[in-house]
C-alpha cells in the first residue's frame, strides 16, 4: 500500500517537473510580428479594385477566381460520376406512396419562394453573405421538395442539361475575355477596363463581373445538384439493364 502511494507521488512530481520545464521553455519563445499582410491588403483595397463591398465574395470570385472555377469543375465531375454509376438504359421513379396533403400543398406553395430565395442569395452575393454555391444548393432543395412530395414528378432534362452546359461555358468565356483584354484569366474587364458600376458601389448593378459569375455559378450548381438528385431517386426498370 505504501509502495503504491510512493509511486503516485513520484509520478505527480515527475509530471510537475516536466510541466514547469516546458512552461519555462515556451516562455522564451518570441511571438513574432504580425504577418497578415495579404489579408490586410484585401480589406483595404477590395472596394477600390473590385467594386464589391463584400470582401469574401471579392476574394472567392476575383482574387482566387481560378480556384473557384476548379471547385465548380469538381462538382461537375462528381455529378458526371453519379450519373455514370447509376446509369441504366431505362430508369424510372419507384416511389408508390405520395406525400400527405400537408406536404403536397406545402411543396406547391413553398417552391417559388425557395427558388426566389436561392436566386437572391447568388444575385446579391457581392453585397451580402451568400454566393453561387449556397444559392444553387437552395434552388436544388426546391426540386428535392417536389421529388419528396410527388411520386410522378421528374425534371425536364431538355432544359436542365443545356442550362448546365451554358452556365459552365459562360464562366469560362468571361475568364477568357479577361485573358484577352487584361493579360490573365478572369481579369475583371468590366470593372478595370470599362469602369462600369463605379458610381453604383453598394448597389445591385456594381462590382464588375462578380454578379455575372455568381449567377452562372448559381445556375450551374443548382442544375448539377438537381441532376444528382434525379439520378439517385430513380431505379432501373425491370429488364432495362
Amino acid at each position: 500500500m505504501v509502495g503504491e502511494m510512493v509511486k503516485r507521488i513520484l509520478a505527480i512530481v515527475f509530471i510537475l517537473i516536466i510541466g514547469l520545464w516546458m512552461a519555462k521553455g515556451l516562455d522564451q519563445v518570441p511571438f513574432g510580428e504580425d504577418r497578415m499582410l495579404v489579408g490586410k491588403y484585401y480589406l483595404e483595397h477590395v472596394t477600390e479594385e473590385t467594386g464589391a463591398i463584400n470582401a469574401v465574395t471579392a476574394v472567392v470570385v476575383n482574387y482566387r477566381g481560378f480556384d473557384t472555377l476548379g471547385e465548380v469543375t469538381v462538382l461537375f465531375i462528381a455529378s458526371t460520376g453519379v450519373a455514370a454509376l447509376l446509369w441504366r438504359k431505362k430508369r424510372k421513379r419507384t416511389a408508390k406512396k405520395e406525400g400527405s396533403v400537408v406536404l403536397t400543398t406545402g411543396a406547391k406553395l413553398l417552391l417559388p419562394f425557395v427558388m426566389l430565395f436561392g436566386a437572391y442569395i447568388f444575385i446579391h452575393g457581392h453585397l451580402t453573405p451568400g454566393g453561387g454555391f449556397p444559392g444553387g444548393a437552395t434552388i436544388a432543395t426546391a426540386f428535392l421538395l417536389l421529388y419528396v412530395a410527388f411520386t410522378v414528378y421528374e425534371i425536364d432534362h431538355k432544359i436542365f442539361e443545356p442550362l448546365e452546359g451554358l452556365a459552365g461555358v459562360g464562366y469560362v468565356t468571361v475568364g477568357l475575355i479577361g485573358l484577352a483584354v487584361g493579360g490573365y484569366f478572369l481579369f475583371d474587364w468590366i470593372w478595370q477596363s470599362w469602369g462600369l458600376g463605379k458610381e453604383n458601389i453598394g448597389r445591385l448593378f456594381s462590382a464588375g463581373f462578380i454578379p455575372i459569375i455568381y449567377i452562372l455559378i448559381g445556375l450551374k450548381v443548382g442544375t448539377e445538384l438537381t441532376g444528382i438528385i434525379d439520378n439517385m431517386v430513380k431505379e432501373p426498370e425491370e429488364g432495362g439493364q
